[in-house]
C-alpha cells in the first residue's frame, strides 16, 4: 500500500501541470460596436416601437402645413415656392433634434433599468456602448426621415426645384445635425442621469429654437427682435441648408458651414460623454 502510494505521489509530481482555464478577454471594439449597435436596432422589428417615431413628424407636418399655408402669399414668402416645399426640409431638420434628444433619454433609460450595470460587468469598452448607440439612432433617424420624404411627396406632393438629389441632399443635413447632436445629449444624459431631468431641458431648447428661427415663415417676415435671434440661431442655418438643397439653390458655404460645426460639435462632445458615461456608470 505505501509502495503503490509513493508511486502515485511520484507520478503526480513529475506529471506535467495543467494548461490554465482561458481567460476570455472580450471581443474587439468594432465587433463589440456591431453587436451592441444590431440590438439597438432591433427595435425595427418591432411596430409599436417604431409606428410613433414615424407618425409623430408626419402628423405635426399635415398640421403646420395646413395653419402657416397662407404664409406663402405674404411678400416676403420666395416666389414660385410651394409652402410644403419650403416646409418640410424644416420638418427635416427638427425631426432630427427630437431624434437627437431620444438618444439621450434611451440612454438615460439604460442606466436606471440595469442594462448599462450588466455591460459594466463583461468586457465591453465603454466608449462602444455610446457609439453603437449614436450609430443605432442615426440609421433609425435616416429611416425615419426617408418615410416622412416619400409620404409628402405621395399625400402633400412635396415636389422641390432641386428634384430627389436636391431632397436627399436635405435629408444628409438633418441626419447630420441628429448624430452631431445625438452626442450632445448622451453627455447630458451621462451626467444628469435621469430622464425626467433631461426631457424638460432639451424639450425647452428645442421649442425655443424652433420657434425662433426661419422653419416657418422666412426671417424677413418676423418681428425686428426675433429677426435678429433668428439670424443667430443655428437651427436656421441648417434648415437654410437643407431648404436650399431641396429647393436647387444651394451654395457651397451654406451647405458646408453647418456640416462642420457638426463635424466640431462632435469632435468636442463624444470624448466628453464617454469619459462622463465612464465615471458616472
Amino acid at each position: 500500500m505505501t509502495l503503490t502510494t509513493d508511486r502515485t505521489a511520484s507520478a503526480a509530481a513529475t506529471a506535467p501541470p495543467l494548461p490554465a482555464a482561458p481567460q476570455f478577454g472580450g471581443t474587439g471594439v468594432l465587433r463589440q460596436i456591431q453587436v451592441l449597435a444590431g440590438r439597438s436596432l432591433r427595435a425595427l422589428r418591432e411596430p409599436a416601437l417604431v409606428l410613433p417615431g414615424v407618425l409623430e413628424p408626419i402628423l405635426m407636418l399635415t398640421v403646420f402645413s395646413q395653419v402657416f399655408k397662407s404664409v406663402s402669399q405674404t411678400t416676403a414668402f420666395p416666389a414660385g415656392v410651394s409652402y410644403i416645399d419650403y416646409l418640410l426640409p424644416a420638418f427635416l431638420v427638427t425631426g432630427s433634434i427630437s431624434a437627437a434628444l431620444k438618444s439621450g433619454v434611451a440612454l438615460t433609460t439604460e442606466m436606471n433599468n440595469g442594462i448599462i450595470a450588466r455591460f459594466k460587468a463583461m468586457p465591453v469598452h465603454t466608449g462602444s456602448v455610446l457609439v453603437a448607440r449614436s450609430i443605432a439612432d442615426t440609421a433609425l433617424n435616416l429611416v425615419n426621415m426617408l418615410v416622412m420624404l416619400g409620404a409628402a411627396a405621395l399625400v402633400f406632393g412635396f415636389g422641390p426645384a432641386g428634384g430627389v438629389l436636391g431632397s436627399l441632399g436635405a435629408v444628409v443635413i438633418a441626419v447630420v445635425l441628429g448624430w452631431s447632436l445625438g452626442w450632445v445629449f448622451m453627455a447630458l444624459s451621462a451626467w444628469l442621469r435621469r430622464p425626467e431631468a433631461l426631457q424638460p431641458i432639451g424639450g425647452i431648447v428645442n421649442m425655443v429654437l424652433l420657434f425662433a428661427s426661419n422653419a416657418f415663415v422666412p426671417a424677413e417676415g418676423l418681428p425686428s427682435w426675433l429677426k435678429g435671434f433668428a439670424e443667430v440661431n443655428p437651427m436656421s442655418h441648417a434648415i437654410t441648408a437643407a431648404r436650399d438643397l431641396a429647393l436647387g439653390r444651394a451654395h457651397t458655404s451654406t451647405v458646408l458651414a453647418p456640416l462642420a460645426v457638426c463635424l466640431v460639435v462632435v469632435a468636442l462632445t463624444a470624448p466628453l460623454a464617454i469619459r462622463t458615461f465612464r465615471r458616472t456608470t
